[in-house]
């Protein structure tokens, strides 16, 4: 699928506002309803959306310390990292979890709500798999978060 300047501007309204009609939707970019809608739903079937969610605010509910978790291990085999992935992506509090190039294997971003509940994570990340070395950092303030990507533009149709 193609994107045109139409598709780029509605992809750039939903993942500012997912709540945003298709009605406002429409007006900002010139289409009457129904096509607008048939252009989401050809976006969201070619996979450019990929869900719908509501972000919530950590803060709200206690979990005001980010923690980045660097891990290094001397285990690359398939079997070691798909049990990894799995044991890794079942604790609640990893809410980002990457594979990296680089001095560390892997990179955890993990909210919890203090310093002692990071330790119970730690204690129960450690005991879970074998790891040669986990450093952690912790967030001192966000500057920015976004959830929106950096779209492309393209020249006026």
């Amino acid at each position: 699928m193609n994107l045109d300047n139409t598709d780029l501007q509605l992809l750039a309204l939903i993942q500012s506002d997912d709540s945003i009609s298709i009605e406002v939707m429409a007006s900002h970019v010139g289409l009457s309803k129904t096509p607008c809608w048939r252009r989401v739903q050809k976006l969201e079937s070619a996979g450019y959306i990929k869900r719908r969610v509501a972000l919530l605010d950590a803060e709200k509910f206690g979990l005001g310390v980010s923690v980045f978790v660097q891990v290094k291990t001397n285990q690359h085999d398939a079997n070691w990292s798909e049990d990894f992935a799995r044991t890794v992506s079942a604790f609640p509090e990893v809410v980002e979890f990457y594979r990296m190039a680089g001095e560390y294997d892997y990179l955890l971003r993990v909210l919890v709500k203090d310093i002692p509940a990071y330790d119970r994570f730690y204690k129960r990340l450690i005991s879970a798999t074998a790891l040669t070395d986990v450093t952690s950092n912790f967030a001192m303030e966000q500057i920015k978060w976004t959830t929106q990507l950096p779209l492309p533009t393209l020249s006026k149709e």
